[in-house]
């Protein structure tokens, strides 16, 4: 393969209906100085084939909302990819996504569109959101030519952030969950863990409010002003 393949890798090809769909969804909503309860958050996770940053897919997205304080049950999302190129790896023992499963799973073109629409012009929250963010935006990029630009808040973080009483390190979800005494049911499925992360984002957002936090975007000012400090050299 040449070094600069990818240079010239075509791009997906789109029929005119999904075409018409790209073109209409809606461009990001920034982070306002409304209340942190008005905002409608989407809660993402998902499900790939293996922790590849470069290589692996997403084989399976999973999103539920928050919005008025409250997950709504009326908006949730679920969508396993169809993966014909895909190998999988040893991470199926813990997701149970199979052959079976992949291959009876939607187009990814028309899954991706579906979630895009489904998240709106809405920020997003997930455990450990660098991973999702790159993994959602790589699959959006090879399937539909689409760039996220959407605010993306990571609730490994926040949790930190908002919670200084607890002496948790290096957590994670099932961590923070047993802390808090929530109940996840069924761990390393995307639309379970996606709901059990809402569940631990409204204790997070009641912590906020505590602080005088606010708004959405006092919440991300505050989070930046947190990740410099963990970031700043310790003399």
């Amino acid at each position: 393969m040449s070094l600069f393949s990818w240079l010239h890798k075509k791009k997906p090809g789109l029929d005119a209906a999904q075409q018409q769909r790209l073109a209409q969804l809606p461009k990001p909503g920034a982070l306002g100085d409304g209340s942190l309860r008005s905002q409608r958050w989407v809660v993402v996770d998902l499900e790939t084939s293996g922790l590849n940053l470069n290589r692996d897919q997403v084989l399976s997205i999973g999103a539920v909302v928050i919005e008025d304080g409250a997950v709504d049950f009326s908006q949730l999302f679920e969508r396993t990819l169809q993966r014909t190129d895909t190998k999988l790896s040893p991470s199926v023992l813990i997701h149970g996504l199979g052959p079976g499963a992949i291959a009876a799973g939607s187009d990814p073109a028309e899954a991706l569109l579906d979630f895009m629409t489904f998240v709106g012009d809405s920020p997003l929250l997930a455990f450990h959101a660098p991973f999702d963010q790159h993994m959602l935006g790589r699959a959006l990029k090879d399937s539909l030519d689409y760039r996220m630009a959407h605010s993306v808040l990571d609730v490994a973080d926040l949790a930190p952030l908002l919670c200084p009483d607890v002496t948790l390190r290096e957590a994670g979800l099932d961590d923070w969950l047993n802390h808090f005494k929530l109940q996840a049911g069924e761990r390393h499925h995307a639309s379970a863990d996606a709901l059990a992360t809402a569940e631990l984002m409204l204790i997070l957002f009641s912590r906020a409010r505590q602080q005088q936090i606010d708004t959405p975007q006092a919440l991300l000012e505050r989070l930046a002003q947190w990740k410099r400090r963990q970031q700043a050299p310790s003399f």
